[in-house]
């Protein structure tokens, strides 16, 4: 069975990512059709810019999300067709162009007003997260409701058994980092410049809602499963979905999940980091997975796939 594709999420960027892929006619061409809609050269950004500047979240998303599609088109034209795509988050923006809701030029700019919604409202809106560990949903709930004291503070990632990020002020996720640790468990504060999918990015969802509304979206060719409910995304229901997305939490355990009940068992983070390579891992450590990032990684997926492979 052909591989699921995942597109990994904001946080996984580095300096010099998917450096020996841009001799890749597919990757080459992707960065330049984003050049021209974001109207600056973003492989040279990706290639010369410092940590700091590619950490800002204007700069992340598109980087991230260009390279995953020009990654995804280079295997798609190489006879690998996904069985599904689902992305983190951010990964969604580049689901949108591989299963064909999108042109790659509307995802772009799609990209570029979504990074910059969310800048502003991470500037507007002081907001941490932190990830909790050996965690379960009803303890995270409860640490979440006995720690906001008023303060917005939410699960906000449902990563894999045992690990959810929350998402909220920066005093009410230090509290419940107190609590959590009180319990005698541990966690890792992210390295975010907002509150990610919590109500502190309200701002954003609502002009991400306006600017969608001038979007027409297809029905997918390959489908694309949603994060903010584990299930197909529609059309008729893409405007909706994408714009909750930045309040409501990343279900990639649930889609995982619900791809594995479906009959799917190999998963191919297309992008850059291994992040959610290592999520599948934690989910099902029986599942068939990989992290194209580079060539040599690229050549080894194909490989893979090859009749005579073993």
């Amino acid at each position: 069975m052909n591989p699921v594709f995942l597109f990994s999420g904001q946080g996984s960027q580095k300096p010099g990512m998917g450096a020996d892929l841009m001799g890749v006619p597919e990757v080459a061409s992707s960065f330049e059709c984003a050049s021209d809609v974001l109207g600056y050269d973003l492989a040279d950004l990706v290639a010369t810019a410092s940590p700091e500047k590619l950490n800002d979240t204007r700069y992340a998303q598109p980087a991230l999300c260009v390279l995953s599609v020009g990654i995804a088109r280079a295997l798609m034209a190489r006879g690998v067709v996904p069985a599904a795509v689902l992305g983190f988050s951010l990964g969604q923006v580049s689901a949108l162009a591989v299963s064909g809701m999108l042109s790659e030029e509307e995802t772009y700019r799609f990209v570029k007003a979504r990074a910059e919604f969310m800048a502003e409202a991470a500037s507007a809106h002081a907001g941490a997260m932190s990830a909790l560990l050996k965690a379960d949903d009803e303890a995270v709930r409860t640490v979440c409701e006995s720690c906001a004291q008023g303060d917005v503070l939410v699960p906000a990632n449902y990563n894999s058994p045992g690990q959810i990020v929350i998402s909220g002020t920066p005093d009410a996720v230090s509290r419940a980092e107190e609590a959590w640790a009180a319990s005698g468990k541990r966690f890792a504060r992210l390295a975010t410049s907002g509150a990610f999918h919590s109500p502190l990015m309200a701002d954003a969802a609502e002009k991400l809602a306006e600017y969608l509304a001038g979007v027409e979206f297809s029905e997918p060719a390959i489908p694309l499963i949603c994060n903010v409910n584990a299930s197909p995304l529609s059309a008729a229901c893409a405007r909706e979905h994408l714009a909750e997305h930045l309040t409501h939490p990343v279900r990639f355990q649930q889609s995982v999940e619900a791809l594995e009940e479906q009959g799917h068992t190999t998963f191919w983070e297309v992008g850059f980091g291994g992040v959610l390579e290592n999520l599948v891992k934690r989910i099902d450590r029986k599942a068939s997975r990989a992290c194209v990032q580079d060539l040599a990684s690229f050549d080894a997926a194909l490989e893979s796939l090859a009749p005579d492979a073993s």
